[in-house]
């Protein structure tokens, strides 16, 4: 049976077709039309018909930001937030005339790099992205962990500080609020005055031997991947997303984990991501 990858994402769209061994036979990447729905659904379904052509034997999963509510069905928690209330994956079903799985961009990556990735060789993984926002996936034993009401591995809404930064959720001191792209931009803002994007940050506090940004950044990576070592103790933590690319998550903020984590003994690989932002296209394949 083919496999059919559809990776909704904020800017582009990409599908990819795999075979039964999960060899590429196609992958295509167009724009995707942010604001309106019904062009989002009408890019998928043209998606699918170019990269199946005849096919008659396959399966089709999406990536989508966002995720699907237990309790509604519709899309929740979406930064496309024209997809926000709707009944996404009834919509495609019925344009696409065939049932589909359908998962977070998280999820995505973290079963994309424990089948296909990095962390193939581990039971239990903890696949995590920060970037726009902080998200994340479980992996157990090759299978996604979604839990009771499908908010598993959420780690970058709990909460580091009691009546912290305000967040969208509606909560305050989420994680997400401290660690993000955008919240670390407004940080290093707000200390030095200066607009610049994360990668000019990071080259700037390069050199420098004591920096507040840094050390905040640090010390709030630390304690937010700590509490999830705690609660979960994963056999390894897999990073994606744009804030992956920063190489001192890998030395001082894996030390700033290791000790803050509630153990005398803390050896939980801290890895970077393989598949790098085909991750989404190969998990919505894999669902």
């Amino acid at each position: 049976m083919y496999r059919l990858g559809i990776d909704l994402g904020g800017t582009k769209t990409e599908a990819i077709l795999l075979d039964e061994n999960l060899n590429i036979i196609q992958r295509k990447r167009v724009p995707t039309p942010q604001s309106d729905y019904h062009q989002i659904l009408d890019t998928i379904n043209s998606l699918a018909a170019d990269l199946l052509g005849a096919i008659e034997d396959y399966s089709i999963g999406i990536c989508t930001p966002g995720a699907i509510s237990k309790k509604t069905g519709l899309i929740k928690n979406s930064n496309t937030q024209c997809l926000i209330g709707k009944p996404f994956i009834e919509d495609l079903e019925s344009k696409l005339d065939t049932k589909i799985s359908m998962e977070n961009d998280a999820n995505c990556f973290a079963i994309a790099e424990a089948t296909l990735g990095v962390a193939k060789e581990f039971g239990v993984v903890f696949g995590i992205i920060i970037g726009t926002g902080v998200g994340g996936g479980i992996i157990i034993n090759g299978k996604i962990h979604r839990g009771r009401t499908n908010i598993a591995g959420e780690w970058g809404h709990h909460t580091l500080y009691q009546n912290g930064n305000k967040c969208y959720c509606g909560k305050q001191g989420c994680v997400e609020t401290y660690i993000s792209g955008p919240a670390l931009e407004k940080r290093w803002q707000e200390l030095t005055g200066k607009s610049q994007s994360m990668p000019e940050i990071v080259k700037d506090t390069a050199n420098l031997k004591t920096n507040q940004w840094k050390d905040e950044f640090l010390k709030n990576f630390g304690f937010g991947l700590a509490n999830v070592i705690d609660i979960l103790d994963p056999d390894v933590i897999v990073l994606g997303g744009g804030l992956s690319n920063i190489d001192f998550l890998y030395t001082q903020g894996k030390d700033s984990v290791y000790h803050k984590v509630f153990s005398d003994m803390v050896d939980t690989p801290i890895l970077k991501n393989k598949l790098g932002d085909s991750a989404g296209v190969f998990g919505a394949a894999l669902l």
